[in-house]
């Protein structure tokens, strides 16, 4: 079983359970997926792009993903429909531990200028929503192999029904949020 994983049904699920006076387990916060998306942008004419894309979001992520397409024609965009706007995994299950416990443990910690995650990135609805700007901070991608860095989305979405919940929940699993400041 997952480092992460184990960490939540032993130690977060009882603390949580407690906090927020629930009866049951299944009433208990939890992860119920996670998205890795990389929109194209103006390269989505540029196969090779494409195809480098692809290849890095396999490597990070260990599962094959998903190219989503434009749902219809946008003159002011030049896209037409059907063509490929981005790139996109949705992890469940033992990858989804394994991908945020590389997340909080490496990839965040390899960030230029990192101070921690702003509270604010969580929504109403319990889900946190995170960007990159560089795909480099993931030990998988050797910088040497790379013609062009882009970035990527990634969405934890939970089980939460307010944003008070989530945060409890992220930081029980450890999520490095920034320290409040006593004014």
């Amino acid at each position: 079983m997952n480092r992460l994983k184990e960490k939540y049904l032993k130690t977060v699920r009882p603390q949580l359970k407690e906090k927020l006076g629930c009866q049951n387990d299944l009433a208990v916060p939890q992860i119920k997926k996670v998205v890795v998306n990389v929109g194209l942008g103006a390269a989505r004419s540029d196969d090779n792009f494409i195809k480098a894309v692809e290849n890095t979001l396999a490597r990070i992520t260990g599962q094959k993903p998903v190219l989503t397409l434009a749902k219809k024609s946008i003159a002011g965009f030049k896209i037409r429909q059907g063509q490929t706007v981005g790139i996109k995994v949705t992890l469940r299950g033992e990858r989804m531990y394994d991908f945020i416990d590389k997340i909080i443990g490496v990839a965040l910690p390899r960030v230029r200028d990192f101070r921690g995650l702003d509270e604010k990135i969580i929504d109403q609805a319990g889900n946190l929503s995170l960007g990159l700007k560089e795909h480099l901070v993931f030990p998988e991608i050797n910088p040497d192999e790379i013609d062009r860095v882009h970035g990527l989305e990634i969405v934890i979405t939970t089980s939460a029904h307010n944003q008070v919940e989530a945060l409890e929940l992220f930081k029980l699993l450890d999520f490095p949020f920034k320290k409040k400041e006593n004014k």
